[in-house]
């Protein structure tokens, strides 16, 4: 499991009378209380649900947004298939890989894949994030330009080992791994995004049994998603690499994708 602290108590909020019973639906199913003291609020509003730190010093809120913002302009202006994760999962003209994303986190990598025609599954196992994530695809499926690649993507919710091991139906053809790592990437976002997810996710001490798990299961290749200079996950070694300036991904192929 992951190395999560258990200083993390969280409540639900509704920020208008119009969402109180979406919330308390929320704090339902989550388990979670309608008020008192917290580290963390849980909070639905009218941009949907979104998770805050509390305290002075605290960054602001974490949403997923697939529609706006930083993913929109991934989409329009990243590259397309010409980007490093698309030549990772094998992307290539006539292919279109079935991938299953089984870190999913706030879905970003998993949705430009989806934008490029590849079917998406997404795991995540800590139970805010995977709320965060259901909300923004649930947004997302309502946009008229947007909803045609969030309907490409399905969510599941829990231990990604345990579900690739009793994995049901067709195998993925690729999956996808980004394990929680201490990230050097110095971008605003990703700090605020870091500093509140941290104490809630912790880091995967398990990626040896996720990878392990993972190629077991991927019928075609497994990539991971590492820091440039971070060492490769213990256990079966890599093929090969593609680097970025920040990022690599290591690439564990078991047999050719063709169109």
């Amino acid at each position: 499991m992951s190395d999560a602290p258990s200083i993390t108590t969280v409540r639900v909020e509704a920020l208008a009378p119009a969402f109180a019973a979406a919330a308390a639906t929320w704090a339902e199913r989550l388990a979670l209380p309608l008020a008192g003291e917290a580290h963390f609020v849980l909070q639905l509003g009218e941009q949907g649900l979104q998770l805050v730190e509390v305290g002075p010093q605290a960054p602001g809120p974490v949403r997923v947004d697939f529609v706006e913002g930083a993913v929109a302009h991934r989409r329009l202006f990243g590259g397309g298939s010409g980007q490093m994760i698309a030549k990772a999962v094998g992307v290539q003209p006539g292919v279109r890989p079935q991938v299953l994303d089984a870190t999913a986190g706030l879905g970003r990598d998993a949705f430009v894949l989806a934008s490029l025609g590849c079917g998406m599954t997404l795991i995540e196992r800590q139970p805010l994030v995977a709320a965060l994530l259901e909300d923004g695809l649930l947004r997302a499926r309502q946009d008229r330009e947007v909803g045609p690649i969030a309907a490409q993507m399905r969510l599941l919710t829990g231990n990604a080992i345990a579900l690739m091991e009793q994995w049901q139906g067709e195998p993925p053809q690729v999956i996808y791994l980004d394990p929680m790592f201490p990230h050097r990437d110095k971008s605003a976002l990703v700090k605020k995004e870091m500093r509140l997810f941290r104490p809630l996710v912790g880091d995967d001490l398990d990626a040896p049994a996720l990878l392990a798990a993972a190629l077991a299961l991927a019928s075609h290749r497994v990539v991971v998603k590492r820091p440039r200079k971070a060492p490769i996950i213990e256990g079966a070694k890599p093929a090969y690499a593609l680097d970025g300036k920040s990022s690599r991904y290591d690439i564990y192929p078991k047999k050719a994708l063709k169109g």
